[in-house]
């Protein structure tokens, strides 16, 4: 008997659809077995210890300063101060640093100022005036800091020198236009000072810093006076 040939194919291709199927099944299989004896390799393994790891170095966070620069200026005669009570506004002064270091104020009279910090006159102020305040609030301000200087002598413009920052002798007879170096004795430059009831003087060898040589530079103090000699001559 003949077979019909269109049904020889159908079970031809019945045949190798199933054998198809059986193949993917293994590979699926095979693939499964593969994954679950990699998989404690590379989740499970414990991660081999590490020593002497060397960690970059975080710095720690910067706190703002609890005080400002004025805080550790130190205050110094010829220096204008506001001083203002929160509190108690009729106390509110502006002052002076008179030239025996010293302020006035009301309730309280003299309080020594020059050579202190704004903070620290505050806390003195706070202490002084505490049985008067209700509220314990100060502050001290600098409004206008200067040091006035005379400078006389052989330069070239003597007179007042006013600066808003400390200056050293030789800065000050630079702003007086410099040394009439005709005449000018810079080894024997003298810088007088009032202290209290006493003057004094200091000598000075200026040529040394004007040839670069190491020298301690000499600050001026309000109302000091620098005097450059002439150089001694015969004639």
């Amino acid at each position: 008997m003949i077979k019909n040939p269109l049904e020889k194919t159908v079970r031809r291709g019945t045949r190798f659809g199933s054998w198809l199927a059986m193949l993917v099944a293994g590979m699926a299989a095979l693939a499964a077995v593969t994954g679950c004896q990699t998989e404690p390799d590379q989740f499970t393994s414990p991660a081999p210890a590490v020593t002497n790891t060397l960690r970059p170095v975080i710095p720690e966070a910067v706190t703002a300063p609890t005080t400002t620069n004025t805080d550790a200026f130190t205050l110094r005669e010829g220096d204008i101060l506001k001083i203002t009570f929160p509190g108690s506004p009729n106390l509110n002064n502006i002052q002076p640093i008179r030239t025996d270091g010293k302020i006035t104020l009301p309730l309280i009279g003299e309080v020594q100022a020059a050579g202190t910090t704004p903070i620290d006159l505050r806390q003195k102020l706070m202490d002084l005036y505490a049985p008067q305040l209700s509220s314990k609030e100060v502050t001290v301000e600098v409004q206008s800091s200067s040091i006035p200087v005379y400078v006389t002598g052989a330069v070239l413009r003597p007179g007042k020198i006013t600066s808003d920052h400390p200056i050293t002798a030789l800065e000050a007879i630079m702003e007086a236009g410099g040394f009439d170096y005709t005449k000018a004795n810079l080894k024997a430059v003298v810088i007088i000072r009032q202290v209290g009831n006493q003057t004094k003087k200091y000598n000075l060898n200026l040529k040394l810093e004007m040839e670069g040589n190491s020298s301690e530079p000499f600050y001026l103090k309000p109302s000091d006076i620098i005097y450059v000699p002439e150089k001694f001559s015969w004639f």
